[in-house]
């Protein structure tokens, strides 16, 4: 707990759920100003909750970042993954629920009866730049307002930063009269091996596209610091051996593009030299197995 004699500062955890793909990663990377969380056009790129914190002179919110919830692909991963939705909510001050502009489909529905009634929850309608007709905004927004008791709505571009100062400014006064629970300049609670993977893991998602099997997941064999380098070694886990072949490319092209593009942001991260060596290795039926699961630290 840090020190601070503000008897006015709030602080407390904010949620930020919503279906796959609205934008909920990139969204907490705006709120704080760095990447922390991983982006892709893909469903469900992030398996973990990532915490990112904003802190200014009068507030510290810490922002939860949660895997995108879904009952259309059912194994132990996504059980797991769904499970965090849940019981992210149940601890948080502050709820944020993304949907897409001019969009509300069954799947944000599930979501949405997942929202609490007992702590406020407001609306972010996310993706605005994509609409160029505004008056149907309005319209969409009474529609969401009519479904659930939001205490607000914010309509934003996550992806252009779009009125996210707005989203700010309206959660403030919901966080709780607290004393700071982080030093001003940290911005997550996550390790730098932790953000490695996730980096990796980025990478594998833009840059293999629709190739990329849904069963695949990184883990960070060994992370050295010596001075200014990194020495990090990530293994990739595959599900089937053809899935391998995929990942590392003809005469290893496509691996060494994702090394190499994750090296490139990791020393932008670590302001540090970074030395990485991938593998990929098979694991068959990882996503179903719950032992393997909890090892990764996915449970």
């Amino acid at each position: 707990m840090i020190e601070n004699t503000d008897p006015h500062f709030r602080c407390g955890f904010v949620a930020i759920v919503g279906r796959p793909n609205v934008g909920k990663s990139t969204l907490l990377n705006h709120l704080i100003g760095q990447k922390i969380s991983i982006t892709s056009r893909k469903a469900q790129t992030t398996r973990h909750r990532v915490t990112g914190i904003f802190t200014d002179a009068e507030c510290q919110a810490i922002f939860v970042d949660t895997p995108g919830f879904q009952t259309k692909h059912r194994n132990a991963l996504n059980d797991a993954l769904n499970r965090s939705v849940r019981e992210t909510l149940g601890d948080v001050d502050v709820v944020l629920f993304v949907v897409e502009a001019m969009k509300f489909s069954a799947a944000d529905a599930e979501v949405m009866a997942l929202l609490p009634k007992t702590r406020p929850v407001w609306l972010v309608v996310n993706k605005i730049d994509k609409h160029d007709d505004k008056g149907l905004l309005l319209p969409f927004i009474q529609q969401m307002a009519a479904r659930f008791d939001f205490a607000g709505v914010v309509p934003v571009s996550a992806e252009r930063g779009q009125q996210v100062d707005k989203l700010l400014e309206a959660i403030r006064p919901c966080l709780p009269q607290s004393v700071p629970l982080y030093p001003e300049e940290q911005i997550t609670d996550k390790s730098e091996r932790f953000l490695a993977a996730e980096i990796v893991r980025e990478k594998l998602f833009r840059l293999l596209g629709e190739e990329l099997p849904y069963s695949i997941n990184v883990e960070i064999e060994k992370f050295e610091e010596e001075g200014g380098l990194r020495r990090i070694h990530a293994a990739i886990y595959v599900d089937k051996s053809n899935q391998k072949a995929i990942v590392i490319g003809k005469g290893g092209a496509k691996l060494k593009e994702v090394a190499t593009s994750a090296r490139i942001d990791m020393e932008k991260l670590f302001d540090a030299k970074v030395f990485l060596e991938i593998w990929v290795k098979v694991k068959s039926g990882w996503a179903d197995d719950v032992r393997f699961i909890k090892q990764m630290g996915l449970e």
